[in-house]
């Protein structure tokens, strides 16, 4: 089908022209020359075999055969212009993010009404998903990542650090008085931040085999089901934060583990200047700044146990 159609810039100038009643006028609409824009007339005319226009001194007139082919080419460039528009003020207008399950529900959402106050005519829209999305799509402008900050066409502002460290109920809180004490309970969470942990607690050879954990694909599952008195979840303090304040969570031990990957906040390299992300940006950095004020004064070790 589109090998039938003449060529996109043809159509243009015939366009501008039976809208304007002028080749001068399409000319300067289109910032080309009038003898372009005569040229390009001519070739579409000597594509369809018929004479579109009757040039006369000052202006020109459509043909019956133009008269008739104007109005569906007004009406497309029409709809592709509304369709455009429409692009553009998605673009300028809506702020597109994705995220994981996890910091999305219970870091980012808390705080992001604070964002929407600051900036009301900029409407947010907020994916959650394990899957990595693709950001050089378009779909999204941003999006909340974990890794080492390095994505090739990305740049990447360090958001939060990934820790880990048991969290647990108030009900099973006096059955732990030493890590090892964890051994005997269920635990929740990524079987790999439980060895990496006992391994930073001195506990290097502990036996996971002999009480297997559950793992769970999404952290706050593993929480709720610390918090329902289930057993113990290993996650991150700065999620739960609000949790951890009313008591309804508690870390028994004073000791967190820093994964090898952080969060970072990504987008688009060839998008750093826009304004949306820039506000964003800053926004989420400084909330980031304020976030986890406390852990600074706990031990914090790395995920090879180093302090």
């Amino acid at each position: 089908m589109s090998t039938r159609l003449p060529p996109l810039p043809a159509v243009r100038a015939f366009e501008a022209a039976a809208r304007l009643g002028s080749f001068t006028r399409a000319a300067a609409e289109l910032h080309m020359t009038q003898a372009a824009v005569s040229y390009q007339i001519k070739q579409l005319e000597q594509r369809l075999g018929l004479r579109l226009f009757q040039r006369q001194p000052r202006n020109v007139a459509l043909t019956p055969a133009g008269q008739r082919l104007a109005p569906a080419v007004l009406d497309a460039f029409q709809r592709l212009n509304q369709a455009f528009e429409q692009l553009r003020e998605r673009t300028e207008t809506e702020l597109a993010i994705t995220a994981l399950p996890t910091i999305a529900a219970t870091w980012l959402v808390p705080r992001l009404g604070a964002f929407q106050l600051a900036h009301p005519r900029l409407a947010v829209r907020l994916d959650t998903g394990v899957p990595l999305v693709d950001l050089d799509q378009g779909e999204f402008d941003v999006g909340i990542r974990i890794g080492a900050g390095e994505w090739p066409g990305l740049r990447a502002d360090l958001l939060l650090p990934s820790l880990f460290t048991p969290l647990c109920s108030p009900a099973l809180r006096e059955r732990l008085r030493t890590p090892a004490d964890l051994l005997a309970l269920p635990r929740f969470g990524r079987e790999r931040w439980w060895r990496e942990w006992f391994v930073a607690a001195g506990l290097a050879d502990a036996d996971l085999a002999t009480k297997p954990g559950i793992e769970l694909a999404i952290e706050q599952h593993a929480v709720a089901s610390a918090i329902a008195g289930h057993g113990v979840a290993i996650s991150s303090p700065l999620f739960f934060e609000p949790e951890l304040a009313a008591g309804r969570l508690l870390q028994p031990f004073e000791l967190v583990v820093r994964d090898a990957r952080d969060y970072w906040l990504a987008y688009p390299a060839a998008h750093a200047n826009s304004g949306k992300i820039r506000a964003f940006r800053d926004w989420l950095l400084d909330q980031a700044a304020r976030s986890g004020s406390g852990i600074g004064a706990q031990r914090v070790a790395d995920g090879d146990g180093r302090q």
